[in-house]
């Protein structure tokens, strides 16, 4: 067992000793433990002479991820780095954020997800499995989870863009939650990736011989409802103010798991609420460049799952809030979906799309390609949009002649192909820009390099949850907030427009740089806990003591002076 020494003392109290010591992620400091930390837990001989530094190791580090020709080697690198020293990796993550996230995330989590079973080597989370569904209280009972404030859970059904991955989808758990480490501060030893393993429809899964999870189609229905409860209840007793992330569930389960369990405990869905928000921040960045307002946009969402219709919420909210009559709003989206254009009287319409669904007699006058749809082309013809966003997970849908139809109507188009990883892109910035001389402004899922067009270089923003969900989780942390509200993540998409760059400098970027994300996520944290406070949802607070107790939330990845427990420091 180990305790960190309270704030302010000079060390951390610690009763291993040897290859005990050297084995645990949390504790090792490798090469930079000095001589007589050496001598007091019996590291002499088990390190080689050379004491290091922090830098000298992250020196090292760099220059090793640097010299692989591949990302996915760089991935499983990293990942290797931080089941050996986690001071070490975070580190590494928060000097060098905008090379480090695209290799422990998107894109490169995506194949990291397929080949999980390939390289999976160390317990990292949990692993709850349908097989040993009467167990997950006691498992949730170990003392080693005392600490934990932070859970990301998925069940790995749709993993970003690439659909079941099974028990692979645990690289998404552990992706997120390094992010909540490296840009929000959370101390790793309160975070814990869980993968509810209720079985895999993805064939190849089930046929790999090396594959990690239950070899089982999914458990789906009831069973798996009641799987989901006893989860939540076995959290919810265990942890009484836990924050709980659900992360890649299918488009069935996604929204109704959140509105079953968002009133029992300190929860939100990302795919749903911090792909909104972050999109709504960058939307609202990108009316102070084009020089209007949220009311007057006309929007297409392209993929109306859960992901496109919870952007279509709070963007519909929003301009709600701004004075738009509901009925005069809702007329202003439309969601396009599989099956074309959403309208009344289609088959299996979901709850959560029936607020984008457009009357008949609006599109009964419509010229379109098709007697039996309105596919996205004829939506861009006929709604002249001003903001299109893409989530459908089909790479290519933005084409050259939806790019040229929308920009031929609107001066400023805005588009956002948003769906993850590259490979399933609805478009990529270079054509996007090429195909509307420059003008449009463009958001994307996944990090693209800068593109130069009529030798003008323009570097992409990438619309990532990183500038929303870390931000969140430490508002509702630092004021213990009992509950995560819609208006929260209002209040994060606000803040994010803020600080746009575009707000001093019309042709600068929509976001600020990823290397700037820990400076966004207390930015965020600050208008997310005010707003907690305003809804009554955490004890009250003066603004004067806010930065303290966020500033009380982050850890910051250094090496700190050992004691053996009892000796004191």
């Amino acid at each position: 067992m180990t305790a960190e020494a309270p704030r302010g003392q000079a060390g951390i109290e610690v009763d291993l000793e040897g290859a005990a010591l050297l084995t645990n992620p949390l504790l090792n400091k490798g090469t930079a433990f000095n001589d007589d930390e050496r001598t007091t837990f019996a590291l002499h001989g088990l390190l080689p002479p050379h004491v290091g530094t922090l830098d000298n190791q992250l020196t090292r580090r760099l220059q090793a991820v640097r010299k692989f020709d591949r990302d996915l080697d760089r991935y499983v690198f990293l990942r290797g780095l931080q089941d050996a020293n986690e001071t070490l990796f975070y580190a590494l993550l928060t000097r060098n954020l905008g090379e480090m996230l695209p290799l422990v995330y998107t894109p490169t989590v995506g194949q990291g997800c397929q080949e999980f079973s390939n390289y999976w080597h160390y317990p990292r989370g949990l692993f709850l499995s349908w097989p040993h569904r009467d167990r997950i209280a006691d498992i949730l009972a170990h003392p080693r989870f005392d600490r934990i404030e932070a859970i990301v859970v998925s069940d790995g059904e749709r993993i970003l863009g690439l659909g079941d991955q099974g028990a692979g989808g645990m690289g998404i758990p552990i992706g997120k939650l390094s992010l909540y480490t490296a840009c929000a501060g959370f101390h790793p030893a309160t975070t814990l990736p869980i993968l509810l393993d209720t079985g895999t429809d993805n064939r190849e899964r089930l046929a790999d011989p090396v594959y990690i999870g239950w070899r089982h189609e999914r458990v789906r229905g009831a069973d798996y409802d009641a799987f989901i409860e006893q989860f939540v209840t076995a959290v919810e007793r265990r942890w009484p103010h836990v924050l709980l992330q659900w992360e890649d569930f299918a488009r069935a389960n996604a929204g109704r798991i959140l509105e079953c369990y968002r009133d029992r405990l300190c929860t939100f869905n990302d795919d749903i609420q911090g792909t909104a928000a972050v999109a709504a921040g960058t939307l609202l960045a990108a009316t102070r460049v084009t020089g209007t307002v949220l009311r007057d946009q006309t929007f297409v969402l392209f993929g109306a799952g859960t992901a496109g219709c919870g952007i279509g919420h709070l963007l519909l909210k929003l301009m709600i809030d701004d004075g738009v009559p509901e009925a005069a709003a809702r007329r202003r989206f439309f969601a396009v979906d599989r099956d074309g254009l959403l309208v009344e009287g289609m088959a299996d319409l979901q709850p959560f799309q029936l607020p984008f669904v457009q009357p008949s007699p609006a599109v009964a006058g419509w010229s379109r390609s098709r007697p039996d749809r309105i596919d996205l082309l004829d939506v861009v013809k006929n709604a002249r949009p001003t903001v299109l966003i893409g989530v459908s997970g089909q790479p290519g849908m933005f084409t050259e002649d939806v790019a040229r139809t929308m920009a031929s109507a609107v001066e400023r188009p805005v588009i956002f192909p948003l769906s993850n990883p590259v490979s399933r892109s609805e478009a990529t910035p270079a054509d996007l820009l090429r195909w509307t001389n420059g003008r449009a402004l463009i958001g994307t899922g996944s990090p693209f390099p800068p593109v130069e067009i009529d030798g003008k270089q323009f570097t992409v923003d990438q619309t990532n949850n990183a500038y929303i969900f870390p931000g969140v989780g430490l508002g509702v942390l630092a004021v213990k907030a009992r509950r995560v509200s819609d208006d929260m993540f209002v209040a994060a998409a606000k803040a994010l427009a803020g600080v746009s760059q575009a707000l001093r400098n019309a042709d600068a970027n929509l976001l600020p740089p990823v290397h700037d994300l820990r400076s966004v996520a207390i930015t965020v944290a600050a208008a997310v806990a005010r707003q907690a406070r305003t809804e009554g949802l955490c004890d009250a607070f003066d603004d004067s003591a806010l930065e303290g107790l966020i500033a009380q939330k982050m850890w910051e990845p250094i090496y700190r002076p050992y004691y053996r427990k009892g000796r004191g420091s």
